[in-house]
Formats: structure tokens, C-alpha cells, sequence
């Protein structure tokens, strides 16, 4: 039953089936071969999950970021970090990653990120002298950071596949965040060193630093305020989601006033279609799910890997690799919601706690948004700076290890991730 339904979804994607639906197909027809699951049970546990209470928390966080970029906010937050790096080697490439850290914790979104400072960074940069496919390659790369500064949508998701604290996966995925951060800062220190691009000689001054910071403290501040709600326990993660709404609104209202009924609405109809998308394909990798417990895959597979590998360090290693490859293909929710369950019963079988295993799963996923052929924010780049492909691909790869760097620093020292 499961290869039936692994062949089918792999050729439904084949052609350009959407996730969601060629899911609900795939694990249908699985469901009907084998014949022992009742059409009404399949159909309950299709609506199942969608009806969980912390899924709340994903509009909610979806519309706060919506609300907040659809005024100035993304024009002061670019402010800010071309005053804080913009005069070092390589400034604006920094640029773009000190905006695209900060507005990972207004959005948490990677591609409503990569679409919103990039259409903004990109067109910027190239008119300052810096290459298209460079402009492109940082904002693709940077932006997956949004999907470890809270509230990453993606760690909510995790959170609900394997039952653990949100509150501690936001907490235990900033540090990896800010070392990705940090690591494609130095690359592009080095890449406007060696290659001598432009600095922004005047963005060093205390009176521009110290106005432009004051401009962006409001979103500077959201991913703490939320962390500080929660690990407080003042509220869950749901009523935090509620609260960054009327957060969001008061700030735009009273402090930058340019909130407009027509913003409101876009900000709606976006949240709802986003959150339409997402509630999709939870609801079918719950279908899926149902068939893998059915025929014990997480366990099978679990036991297969202790007997086969018997050594941890190999079986994080394998975890990696087929995520690695499935996130090539896969949107980061769908790779989440399937490759979970399994996973998590491997990492319970080894001894790998499930805040580091979630961390490991969405550094390791986010990197399939900027590697073909899917890329979602690969194509998101090359497309705003109109340019091939292969011109990305080709100054990618230093954030490629940067990336790898940090994922296997994640993997394997625990540390960085359970404090």
C-alpha cells in the first residue's frame, strides 16, 4: 500500500499536480486498495487535524507579519541595516541578511520574505554596481532564515507532528539562525572584499544608526516579546499569535500611521490564501500519516536503521541526506508534515531530543528553498533580478556551506540547540 502510494504522489508531481491535492489522491487510492479503512474514517482523519487549537497560532502569526510589512516597516528595517552594515565590505549583500534575519521575526515566512525584500534589495543593490546573480543568491539564501527566527511557521508545524513545546523550538532555533546570519555576513564581507564591491561610505553615521534603530525597534523587538509570552508562561502559543495581531495593528496605526483599510484587506485575502495552502496539505499528510501507521513504516524504519547502521552519527547522517533530497522537491510544510512522524521515531530510538531534532529538520529543509529544481526562493531571486538560473547557482555556493556548516553543528552537538 505504501509503495502504491509513494509511486503515485512521485508521479502526480510529475506533472505539476499540486502537493495537496496529488497527497489526498495518493494516499486515496492507497486507502481503497487496501480496503480495510471505512470511507467516513478516511474522511475524519482528513479533517482531523486542521480542527487542532495551536494550528491557530500559524494564521494569526501569518496575518501580524502581513499587517506590519504592508506599511513602511520593510523601507525603515532596510534603513536600519544599512546603517548598522552597509559601510563594511560587501554592505548591501549584509544588508539583505541583517533585513531578512529581522523580518523572519515579523513574518516567518522564507518566501514572503524573499518576495518582499527583494523586491526592494535586489533592484538596489544592482543599481549600485553589485551583480545580479549575487543580489539574487543573497536574498535566496537569506531569506530561508525566516524559518528559524520566531515565529517560523515551520517550527510550529514541527511542533504539532511530534507533540513537543513551541515555546522551546522558538527559543532553541534563534542561535542557529543568527549563526547562519552570521556566517552569510562574512561571506559577503569577503565576496565585496575580494571582488571590490560598492560600501555605503555615509551608513556608519551614530545620528543615522541611532534614528533608523528607533524606526525598527518595533519589529526588532516582536520575536523577543513573543519568546518572553511564552517562555514566561503568560500565554500560549496561540493567544501569543492573537496578541502580535493587535500588536501588529497598534504599531502600524499609532506609530507609523500608514495603515489603510485596502491594506487590511490585502493583508486578509493574503492570510487566508496562505493559510488555505498550509491547512491543505496538513490535512492530507495527516491522510498519509494514517496509511504509514497503518503498515508501521515509522517503526519498521526506525528498527531497520538501529539494525543496519547501529551508529547514530550514521543515522543522523542518512536523516540528513534524504532530507537533503526530499526538500529539493518538496515545499518545506508538506516535507515536514511526511517526513515527521518517521523521523521522530528514529530520533526517539537514538536518544536525540525532538527541540534538536525539529531544529536539524528546518535548517536541512530550508535549504532545498534556494537548490533547483524547485527552489521556491532560488526562482523567487532570479526572477526579480531577471537573470538565468545558472548566474544564481554560480555565486550560491559559498552559502551553500555556510549552510551545511551550521546544519552539521546542529546535528550533532546538542548544546547549541537544548539549553
Amino acid at each position: 500500500m505504501t509503495a502504491i502510494m509513494t509511486g503515485l504522489f512521485a508521479a502526480l508531481l510529475a506533472i505539476s499536480v499540486p502537493v495537496g491535492y496529488a497527497l489526498i489522491i495518493a494516499a486515496g487510492a492507497a486507502i481503497l486498495w487496501q480496503g480495510g479503512t471505512p470511507t467516513v474514517l478516511a474522511v475524519v482523519k482528513l479533517f482531523q487535524p486542521t480542527q487542532s487549537f495551536p494550528l491557530l497560532a500559524i494564521p494569526f502569526f501569518i496575518l501580524s507579519g502581513s499587517l506590519m510589512m504592508s506599511g513602511t516597516l520593510g523601507q525603515k528595517l532596510v534603513q536600519f541595516a544599512a546603517a548598522l552594515v552597509g559601510r563594511f565590505h560587501g554592505g548591501m549583500g549584509q544588508v539583505t541578511v541583517v533585513g531578512s534575519t529581522i523580518f523572519g521575526g515579523v513574518s516567518g515566512s522564507a518566501v514572503a520574505e524573499a518576495s518582499a525584500l527583494g523586491s526592494m534589495l535586489i533592484p538596489w543593490q544592482k543599481k549600485e554596481g553589485y551583480p545580479a546573480g549575487f543580489a539574487a543568491a543573497v536574498t535566496a539564501s537569506s531569506s530561508t532564515i525566516a524559518g528559524l527566527i520566531p515565529p517560523s511557521i515551520p517550527l510550529i508545524l514541527f511542533s504539532t507532528v511530534a507533540n513537543s513545546s513551541i515555546a522551546s523550538l522558538f527559543s532553541a532555533a534563534v542561535l542557529p539562525g543568527l549563526m547562519l546570519a552570521g556566517g552569510m555576513m562574512i561571506v559577503c564581507y569577503l565576496s565585496g572584499r575580494i571582488r571590490n564591491f560598492p560600501r555605503l561610505t555615509d551608513a556608519g553615521q551614530l545620528k543615522s544608526f541611532g534614528r533608523s534603530m528607533l524606526s525598527a525597534l518595533p519589529a526588532l523587538a516582536m520575536p523577543f516579546f513573543i519568546i518572553l509570552l511564552l517562555r514566561a508562561g503568560i500565554a500560549t502559543p496561540t493567544e501569543v499569535s492573537v496578541i502580535a495581531v493587535f500588536y501588529a495593528l497598534l504599531v502600524s496605526l499609532l506609530l507609523y500611521r500608514d495603515l489603510t483599510w485596502e491594506r487590511i484587506y490585502a493583508a486578509l485575502v493574503g492570510t487566508v490564501i496562505t493559510t488555505g495552502v498550509v491547512m491543505l496539505v496538513i490535512a492530507a499528510s495527516s491522510l498519509v500519516g494514517h496509511v504509514l501507521i497503518t503498515e508501521r513504516v515509522p517503526t519498521i524504519v526506525a528498527n531497520w536503521a538501529l539494525e543496519t547502521l547501529g551508529s547514530a552519527i550514521l543515522i543522523i547522517l542518512m536523516m540528513n541526506l534524504i532530507m537533503l533530497v526530499v526538500g529539493m522537491f518538496l515545499d518545506l510544510p508538506a516535507a515536514i508534515l511526511l517526513l515527521g512522524p518517521t523521523f521522530v521515531a528514529i530520533g526517539h530510538a537514538i536518544g536525540m531530543d525532538p527541540i534538536q531534532l525539529g531544529v536539524m529538520i528546518c535548517i536541512n529543509l530550508s535549504i532545498g528553498l534556494f537548490t533547483p529544481p524547485i527552489g521556491t526562493t532560488l526562482f523567487i531571486g532570479a526572477v526579480i533580478a531577471r537573470v538565468p538560473i545558472g548566474a544564481v547557482l554560480k555565486e550560491l555556493w559559498p552559502f551553500y556551506i555556510v549552510a551545511a556548516a551550521v546544519l552539521v553543528l546542529m546535528s550533532y552537538v546538542p548544546a547549541l540547540t537544548i539549553y
